[in-house]
């Protein structure tokens, strides 16, 4: 007997392109590291403070080039901790008409030793 299959699980990361739904560049050109830096108190822990405290993005929220194309990864976890910040980002998106894609951005692999891929 074969074996059932498994449901397709969500993604985890929704991918906000810096280009319209017509194809064109979305400016300004910082518009990225903007709606990241907007989104970095949104944390898992939530935020930090205090003196060693450092500026930087959520790991929720994390501007990225790809293929040329600036853009923002937004982890669906954002979701469940705070859903106004969620809507927030998705509206941001829709309201600028940017392409959004579904996907889970796989982590870099490191080449095995003696060269084999």
């Amino acid at each position: 007997m074969s074996q059932p299959l498994k449901p397709i699980e969500k993604p985890r990361e929704v991918f906000i392109q810096g280009l319209t739904a017509d194809g064109r560049t979305f400016r300004p050109s910082d518009w990225a590291e903007r709606l990241a830096g907007a989104m970095s108190c949104f944390r898992p822990g939530g935020a930090r403070g205090g003196i060693g405290d450092y500026i930087g993005y959520s790991p929720l929220c994390v501007p990225r080039v790809i293929n040329g194309v600036k853009c923002v990864i937004v982890n669906e976890e954002l979701k469940q901790l705070e859903p106004m910040a969620w809507d927030f980002v998705m509206n941001f998106a829709r309201d600028n008409n940017l392409q959004v894609a579904e996907a889970c951005l796989l982590p870099e692999t490191s080449p095995k030793p003696g060269g084999a891929a």
